[in-house]
């Protein structure tokens, strides 16, 4: 119990339902006095109401309907999953968030956390075998009934993603199908995670295992992301591209398909040479790539703005200063098995300023032509 005297929370996502119902399970039965706390999003829109229930080990101990806001059965989700988390007492000694399939676990953490509810871990259930399907399936939620939204257009493979790489602790289903090639990915996707199996493992430990907000924001943020590192094993490798010369915008824009199709998985940061003061992020999954400006290179802003930057964001860009460039830099990760190291590398390094362009100067750089104004909606 916390100092508010609300029980500590653990948030408990995952598109694997079947692994994520194991794992809730599983911390009912291992921790004394646990409380469960479900939104059912499915069929939201048709009733124009979420669906909640609240049990523990021992069955329901409460239901309702909380009604749906502006067309967004997750919008709902965050209105009443705070007063609900209010009201368990003194008798509960964990209060356990199960999520709806596509609900990511990042917005109900920082929902949690901002009304000053400790939240002690957050957990991404997975079945091993089902981790390269789901990457590999661009698509939408709404196709597949699990849109938390009328606008949702988010795909199966980037919520996967997100809600894989977000949480500190993997949650991990006792499955025949999976083999070593799937483990292999597993942990080259997120190697940092804590692998818990929910069988037979210390769940019970990984939900007070600890987690702070701020610091898994910082590692999402595309400026300073702990990408991974390189790797092989079992048939799957990690590539890391990195590289200070910029990209030339239209060599770039014309390989983007067969760099979003060579890997199950690839990310990171990089800089094109007619935009040089805009950080761009790089999130593929599922043959679909977003690119997106993630604000400035610290490099662009003036000295007396660098004291609003996030301290993390100040040393993540220390650690990689360039001498002309600063913090500009190519970071991409790429992450699959079967993967052509080789002709992924000629393809990333064809992209980049040849010599002769390079030595033009800036100023030539900005009237190279891009197609990127129509991608960025610029």
């Amino acid at each position: 119990m916390n100092s508010t005297g609300h029980p500590p929370v653990v948030v408990v996502g995952g598109l694997h339902d079947a692994a994520r119902r194991a794992a809730v399970e599983r911390l009912l039965a291992t921790v004394p006095g646990s409380v469960v706390l479900h939104h059912d999003l499915a069929g939201a829109a048709e009733r124009g109401t979420v669906a909640r229930t609240v049990r523990d080990a021992n069955g329901l101990l409460s239901q309702g309907e909380t009604p749906l806001l502006n067309d967004c059965a997750c919008c709902a989700l965050r209105e009443d999953l705070v007063p609900e988390l209010r009201t368990l007492g003194a008798g509960t000694r964990l209060a356990i968030v199960e999520l709806w399939d596509s609900v990511e676990p990042k917005a109900m953490a920082e929902v949690i956390a901002a009304h000053e509810l400790r939240i002690t871990s957050v957990i991404t259930a997975v079945d091993p075998a089902l981790v390269l399907p789901s990457l590999g399936n661009g698509d939408d939620l709404a196709e597949a009934g699990l849109a938390a939204a009328a606008t949702d257009q988010r795909t199966i493979a980037d919520t996967f993603a997100r809600q894989l790489e977000y949480a500190p602790v993997l949650a991990l289903l006792d499955s025949p199908e999976a083999d070593d090639e799937d483990r292999a990915l597993l942990a080259q996707l997120h190697p940092t995670a804590h692998q818990v199996a929910i069988e037979d493992g210390d769940l019970a430990a990984a939900a007070f295992h600890g987690f702070d907000v701020d610091a898994a924001a910082a590692a999402q943020h595309p400026a300073c992301a702990l990408l991974p590192a390189e790797a092989e094993e079992s048939g799957v490798s990690t590539v890391v591209w990195r590289q200070y010369r910029p990209f030339h915008p239209q060599r770039l824009y014309a390989a983007l398909e067969d760099l979003t199709c060579a890997a199950a998985r690839s990310r990171g940061r990089f800089w094109l040479a007619d935009r040089p003061d805009t950080l761009l992020h790089w999130d593929a999954a599922g043959g679909a790539l977003c690119v997106e400006g993630a604000g400035p290179w610290l490099a662009s802003l003036p000295d007396a703005a660098w004291e609003m930057v996030p301290p993390v964001r100040r040393a993540a860009a220390a650690l990689d200063w360039h001498p002309e460039h600063g913090d500009r830099c190519q970071h991409l990760v790429f992450t699959s098995p079967g993967l052509d190291r080789d002709g992924l590398l000629r393809v990333l390094d064809s992209c980049l300023l040849t010599d002769a362009e390079y030595a033009a100067g800036p100023e030539s750089w900005q009237c190279l032509g891009s197609d990127f104004d129509t991608l960025l909606e610029i």
